[in-house]
């Protein structure tokens, strides 16, 4: 067994002093504490006791070159003595902000903030103050940052969350107002059916749907085929605004995220994690008349942090890396992520468990059930999860680090020895479990 003495007790200190001893509470989902780590380099993590791990969860997606990657360190590093903010435009701003038009679907200006979470609200504001509308609507499982106004039946139980067909919009944490839960409409994903219906509910009044275009936090799924595209269609007939929450997908499902994975351009679109491989940046990007609101119409939105000089060197330099050769780093994240899904799946028929691996081979799944792979949320959470819980752990005691759902991320780090390594540990962890 591995020991985590040293965790405990930095656990312990810091409870002390910092609430609930961690600064997000999404970081409460470790075992036997919330582990605490002296660096990263490449693939791994080394923590205070030790241990190494082969790192899955990569801060939750960002650290898409892995972590440290020298590229990005050193285009930061030779930022530092010029200045962090000035409260002012900077040449880093300008050429990022080219480059980012020039590459992603529909994305005609962008505006920079330093978390998904506020870039979400600004997507919800600039599609408001755009149609004149109020109501926003959403989908179960998908997450959209912990803000009143978005954090709203992104992990419901389902004994409130309403029918299938017609869900009830279920606050996520308390001390939420009632007031955002009238504006937010909810509805199935994955249905154009139950999203036709919920447009006819509430006719002229959804001034956008926002979806994750691959969803990943309620459990990694694609769209199915059409989906996308109709979704996109029935906002036209509506005169809705599509955001596509692309926090996750963008920089990750490849160069030009899901929405280039999928040929379907949203009107908003919302990016963060993986853009500046690590460090603090989120933009919302779209339809130049969209985006014109914050003049024409006086939209507010604001940010000290916003465009600073360390994450607009850090974004360039990501860029370089993954844009080098037409995009051949994702050639290699794809081939070596299928190889990883294809690998776990083969090892749950080796040992008679029902496992079925889904999503991206840069972020995916692997669920725990005898019946076919979910294609919504709750299907998702039908799940059994007791053996994900039990699979992550003795993946844990291998030195494979993922998060508690068995939800991997990949990184252009995770070479073809580090897949093979992991496929070893993940069969004793696969034994383990059956």
């Amino acid at each position: 067994m591995r020991s985590y003495a040293k965790s405990i007790e930095y656990y312990e200190r810091t409870r002390k002093s910092l609430a609930g001893g961690v600064s997000s509470n999404v970081r409460y989902a470790a075992t036997p504490v919330p582990l605490f780590f002296e660096r990263g380099e490449g693939a791994r993590l080394f923590d205070v006791d030790g241990n190494v791990h082969i790192d899955y969860v990569l801060g939750n997606g960002p650290a898409i070159l892995g972590h440290a990657p020298k590229p990005v360190i050193e285009a930061v590093a030779a930022t530092l003595a010029r200045g962090q903010v000035y409260a002012a435009q900077h040449p880093g701003e300008t050429a990022l902000a080219e480059r980012l038009c020039r590459l992603l679907p529909g994305v005609e200006v962008v505006r920079f903030a330093s978390s998904g979470t506020e870039a979400v609200l600004m997507a919800f504001r600039l599609a408001r103050a755009f149609t004149g509308r109020t109501k926003i609507l959403k989908f179960e499982g998908h997450y959209h940052g912990w803000s009143d106004q978005a954090f709203i039946s992104a992990r419901p139980a389902l004994n409130e969350a309403g029918p299938a067909d017609c869900p009830v919009p279920v606050a996520g944490s308390p001390g939420m107002p009632q007031s955002v839960l009238d504006d937010t409409v909810v509805a199935g994903w994955n249905d154009l059916d139950l999203l036709a219906a919920a447009f006819e509910r509430h006719k002229g009044e959804i001034a956008a749907i926002i979806m994750e275009p691959v969803m990943v936090n309620g459990g990694p799924t694609p769209p199915k085929p059409g989906y996308l595209e109709g979704a996109r269609a029935l906002c036209r007939e509506h005169g809705a605004l599509f955001i596509c929450d692309e926090v996750i997908t963008g920089f990750r499902a490849g160069l030009r995220g899901a929405q280039g994975l999928y040929g379907v351009t949203a009107d908003l679109t919302v990016y963060a994690k993986a853009v500046a491989a690590g460090f603090p940046l989120a933009l919302v990007g779209g339809r130049r008349d969209v985006m014109d609101t914050l003049l024409d119409k006086g939209v507010m939105h604001g940010g000290t942090y916003n465009g600073n000089v360390q994450s607009m060197a850090a974004a360039l330099a990501a860029l370089d890396v993954l844009e080098a050769d037409d995009g051949a780093v994702y050639r290699d994240l794809d081939a070596r992520g299928t190889r990883l899904m294809r690998g776990l799946a083969a090892l749950g028929a080796k040992h008679r468990v029902a496992v079925k691996v889904q999503g991206l081979p840069a972020i995916f799944q692997v669920y725990f059930t005898e019946g076919p792979a979910p294609t919504n949320y709750r299907e998702a959470v039908a799940c059994d999860r007791d053996k994900a819980l039990a699979f992550h752990r003795a993946l844990q005691e291998e030195g494979i680090r993922t998060n508690q759902n068995a939800k991997w991320f990949l990184s252009t780090a995770h070479d073809d020895a580090i897949i093979d390594e992991t496929l070893a540990a993940a069969g004793r962890a696969m034994a383990a479990v059956a």
